[in-house]
């Protein structure tokens, strides 16, 4: 008997015990070439780079003591519900903090550059400040690894970061990805075709000699300069989600550069019906629903997690997604994986092993599955694993004709 599934669209994989589910379509279009990661700043975390709220308070920390005296007693995670001390500041110095509480990140570094040095140059006290933070001899993580080997396309490896720093580079040396830096103006149009290729900031990046300075969208003046006046990186975005699947690692939904790409993207969705399905890697510490569907209002579909132990399921998920990618994973990893499902029977095997070993035939192309057919059958797998094989290969069939 032949068993039947749910359609790709509606089944949800996890590849491996105590990992992320994931959306099939998702990791079939992954299959395909078709995903484009942007990476934020959450990626960074464990190479000890700070997020955006601590980045301002350490830029506060370098160049305006007082001012940081009293950011530094704001509690993370409040947003209009502090009410700071502000009898030792400034006009100028009591605005920021009050952006700061409301978490307008951008804003007040705007502001404190403009009080500062009245410029937004790269070579103001504030960008000088920020370059010295994000360079100080930082070593790429585990998950810039994983992201630069899920980046590779096929032929070519593309990913796209909002951060400054070069940590996917010096991943992807450390693995032996050859690969180019793009930032700003100077990032490739996005295309099916292998030029579109390298590490893209879309925010700028930082300088490798540290004598020089580069453009930075760090600043409200930023945003609104490459977002609304030049419109370089809506521009990129409209195209790219056009072409690929955007998948976003790394971001909280109230992180600003996450506000303006979601913006960028959400505008044209009612407008046009060929943008690919945007999707989020979402991890919290306990259940909320209420921001799962503030992403889904925001035209994203979230894949939720549990983020305790510093995001290890994420780093775990990714790790064995590009260990069994179809573009370039680990051929014995993943014929070890057939080997070891079917020594089960289908009948008392897992939901989880049953899953992937269907999606691995899935996502197969005709000369590959009947190789993993002969594997499957020398490897003493019984009549139902067979059958499913033969179960995901009528449903291409299905699909062909339809």
């Amino acid at each position: 008997m032949i068993p039947h599934n749910p359609p790709s669209e509606d089944r949800v994989i996890s590849l491996g015990p105590g990992l992320i589910p994931i959306p099939e379509r998702l990791l079939l279009a992954h299959a395909r070439g078709e995903i484009l990661l942007i990476c934020g700043a959450g990626v960074s975390l464990p190479a000890k780079l700070p997020d955006f709220r601590q980045l301002v308070l350490d830029i506060y920390g370098a160049v305006d003591s007082g001012a940081h005296a009293v950011l530094s007693t704001v509690p993370s995670g409040i947003c209009n519900h502090w009410e700071a001390d502000y009898r030792t500041l400034t006009d100028s110095q009591t605005a920021e903090v009050k952006r700061f509480i409301g978490r307008d990140y951008d804003v007040v570094l705007g502001m404190l550059e403009r009080r500062l040095d009245d410029r937004a140059r790269g070579d103001s006290r504030v960008r000088s400040e920020v370059a010295k933070h994000l360079t100080l001899n930082r070593k790429p993580a585990a998950i810039h690894r994983a992201l630069v080997r899920l980046a590779d396309r096929g032929g070519t490896t593309t990913i796209v970061t909002t951060n400054f720093d070069l940590l996917l580079e010096a991943a992807a040396r450390k693995i032996g990805v050859r690969t180019q830096t793009y930032s700003l103006g100077g990032i490739p149009r996005p295309t099916h075709r292998n030029d579109f290729s390298g590490i893209l900031h879309i925010h700028g990046a930082l300088e490798m000699h540290k004598d020089r300075h580069s453009e930075l969208v760090l600043s409200d003046r930023d945003f609104g300069e490459y977002y609304l006046r030049r419109r370089v990186v809506p521009d990129f975005i409209y195209d790219a989600a056009r072409l690929f699947h955007l998948v976003l690692v790394g971001y909280s939904a109230n992180d600003p550069p996450m506000r303006y790409l979601l913006n960028a993207v959400a505008a044209d969705g009612s407008r046009f019906s060929d943008l690919r399905e945007r999707f989020t890697f979402f991890g919290t510490s306990t259940s909320d629903s209420v921001a799962l569907e503030d992403w889904k209002a925001r035209g994203i579909t979230p894949i939720h997690y549990n983020a305790h132990g510093n995001h290890a399921a994420l780093l775990a998920t990714l790790e064995r997604w590009a260990t069994l990618s179809a573009i370039n994973g680990n051929p014995k990893r993943m014929d070890a994986e057939i080997r070891r499902i079917v020594k089960t029977k289908r009948s008392a095997a897992g939901e989880t092993d049953r899953d992937l070993f269907d999606h691995l035939i899935r996502r197969s192309n005709a000369s590959e599955r009947t190789r993993l057919s002969r594997l499957a059958s020398d490897s003493g797998a019984d009549l139902d694993w067979l059958n499913a094989i033969v179960s995901v290969g009528a449903e291409r069939q299905h699909t062909r004709k339809h």
